[in-house]
């Protein structure tokens, strides 16, 4: 398999980008999401975003790319949460089918959160597979849960302290 290189989102990386999460989340996601909702995702309203993503918050998502085609990526940034709990939050991991367990996924968490950041990140409920992976890079579900904004799925909250700290 073709090694792949991370970097910082680009402008010409966010239809690639595009095209990759939307592609993730219907290799991951089929029996958790609506088939209507994973259909519905539009690659030009996704590319869109992306690219406004990418103004607001440089620095905030990398790219896997082989070649120039993004395989999988990553975001982190300040917490949406209110009240923040903690102040940084990983946002997106999303890695295409073909390169599970080639250490893609590790290497792009590794890019953007040290392992000594506390942290937050939001999981669906039904999906052990992630919630397994997580738990390898220390986050443990924290009780919080919700519903996830485009499904009747519920999320859950899993926080990650600092390996030298205590948890109170």
């Amino acid at each position: 398999m073709t090694q792949w290189q991370i970097v910082p989102l680009a402008a010409e990386h966010t239809r690639s980008l595009a095209e990759c999460h939307i592609a993730c989340w219907r290799e991951a996601y089929q029996d958790l999401v609506p088939a209507h909702v994973l259909a519905a995702f539009d690659v030009e309203r996704r590319t869109a975003q992306w690219e406004r993503n990418r103004i607001a918050y440089p620095g905030h998502t990398h790219v896997a790319l082989v070649d120039d085609e993004v395989i999988g990526f990553v975001s982190a940034g300040p917490t949406r949460d209110r009240p923040p709990v903690p102040a940084t939050e990983l946002n997106a991991l999303y890695v295409r089918s073909p390169w599970y367990g080639t250490g893609l996924a590790h290497e792009l968490i590794h890019t953007v959160l040290d392992p000594q950041t506390l942290c937050s990140l939001w999981v669906f409920e039904e999906n052990p597979r992630a919630q397994r992976f997580y738990r390898k890079h220390g986050f443990e579900l924290d009780g919080t849960r919700r519903v996830e904004a485009f499904t009747p799925s519920f999320e859950v909250r899993m926080v990650r302290f600092p390996r030298d700290s205590v948890q109170s």
